[in-house]
């Protein structure tokens, strides 16, 4: 068994996880509304061209770019008008040699031209002559057959998370249905002999479940599918029996509480009973969540997250989240995106890494960043914030005016 809090960076941390966690194959086929958020369990490739024709991207007249080579104001390129383009029809006939046609936006070039005139650009001389004032080169104004993606190329990789874009862009390639990784059943169970449910009026002594319900928030909105496996006294044949239930049903298992050390937290005990390799670490070196048990069970990642809600919370966000959403733990992920300026001096144990609880707001285009004091015990400063600012190991503190990297809520 794992020496207590031999505590380890996030980094060696989720090193020592990804050695021994067996990713699920596990794949279904959706169609696309049910795609949005998924992972791509496969790459997908254009059925058809994005887009299938050469098309307008104004209102106005196509033409052979040649024929308006030379035009100004004061000396207009005079063209025949030849013809119409119809929304949603193939133009009929090939526009001639100094020809042009009436094209709306989005409507399919006629055989023979290469640009297209705005029409502010033009003026009308009579029902069968205009003339344009500004020349246009081959392409102005016009989108090509397959310029946006190719027919059989590979539109999105494996691994991909859908995003409301790209549902456009598969559905525009014609494809309707996708491979994607079948959602990660993430077992939650909650610890102490304190703990009770919310429906319940806590005795002297007794606290609501509270931690279930934020890691089961986090976890839907990660895109798993979590489910509350209830709460465990503190007796280890009771965990046990329930762990072993949750591991074997589930593709990841959540234990919050009973983490730290004391005469009767078993939670560490009992994962390290459930099966290889078992408990991999046992302490983080960051603020909140040192307590963290990270442990390995056939494959599938178990951990024991602290009791205090915001430890736990940023713990799910550090070892969880990335699992649920890559299957893996990403190199350089983009996990601290915003950059803010804080407003206080904040203390910071050298050789830790610290994760504060921040307030946003804009000062003249600049993002600042707020603390949101309390000890982690306290769930209402998590909901006062409106992200996570990191502070390095190798820091001993950010002084006000610093710029540091937050993650959103």
């Amino acid at each position: 068994m794992t020496e207590l809090f031999q505590a380890r960076t996030v980094q060696e941390a989720r090193e020592l996880l990804a050695g021994h966690i067996r990713p699920d194959a596990g794949a279904e086929k959706v169609s696309l509304p049910d795609a949005l958020g998924r992972r791509l369990a496969r790459e997908v490739t254009a059925i058809d061209c994005v887009p299938g024709f050469d098309r307008s991207t104004m209102d106005g007249f196509a033409v052979r770019a040649r024929d308006t080579f030379g035009a100004s104001e004061s000396l207009p390129a005079y063209l025949d008008l030849g013809g119409e383009v119809l929304m949603g029809r193939e133009p009929v006939g090939e526009l001639a040699v100094g020809q042009a046609w009436h094209i709306p936006t989005g409507g399919m070039l006629p055989p023979g031209a290469d640009a297209v005139v705005m029409v502010e650009q033009t003026e009308e001389l009579d029902h069968c002559t205009i003339g344009v004032n500004k020349p246009v080169a081959p392409g102005d104004h016009v989108v090509r057959a397959g310029e946006d993606i190719m027919s059989g190329a590979v539109m999105l990789p494996g691994g991909h998370l859908i995003r409301p874009q790209d549902l456009g862009l598969l559905s525009a390639a014609g494809v309707t249905e996708v491979f994607v990784s079948r959602r990660a059943r993430v077992g939650i169970i909650s610890t102490g002999d304190e703990v009770v449910e919310p429906t319940q009026r806590p005795g002297p002594g007794q606290v609501r479940d509270v931690n279930s319900y934020v890691l089961y928030g986090q976890a839907l909105a990660a895109g798993a599918r979590p489910e509350l496996r209830g709460i465990v006294p503190d007796r280890f044949e009771l965990l046990l029996e329930m762990l072993r239930r949750a591991v074997d049903e589930c593709d990841m298992v959540l234990l919050s509480g009973g983490s730290s050390v004391g005469v009767r937290d078993v939670a560490s005990q009992a994962l390290d009973t459930l099966g290889e390799p078992g408990v991999l670490f046992h302490g983080v070196s960051i603020k909140p969540g040192k307590p963290t048990v990270g442990a390995v069970v056939n494959g599938k990642p178990v951990f024991g997250l602290p009791g205090h809600p915001v430890s736990a919370a940023v713990v799910f966000e550090l070892f969880v989240t990335p699992l649920i959403k890559h299957g893996c733990y990403p190199d350089n992920p983009l996990e601290f995106p915003v950059r803010a300026r804080l407003l206080r001096n904040m203390r910071s144990a050298a050789g830790r890494e610290d994760f504060i609880r921040v307030k946003l707001a804009l000062d003249n285009g600049d993002i600042t960043a707020e603390p949101v004091l309390g000890k982690s015990g306290l769930i209402s400063t998590l909901v006062r914030a409106d992200g996570l600012a990191y502070i390095p190991a190798e820091k001993e503190g950010v002084e006000a005016g610093e710029y540091i990297s937050v993650k959103l809520f």
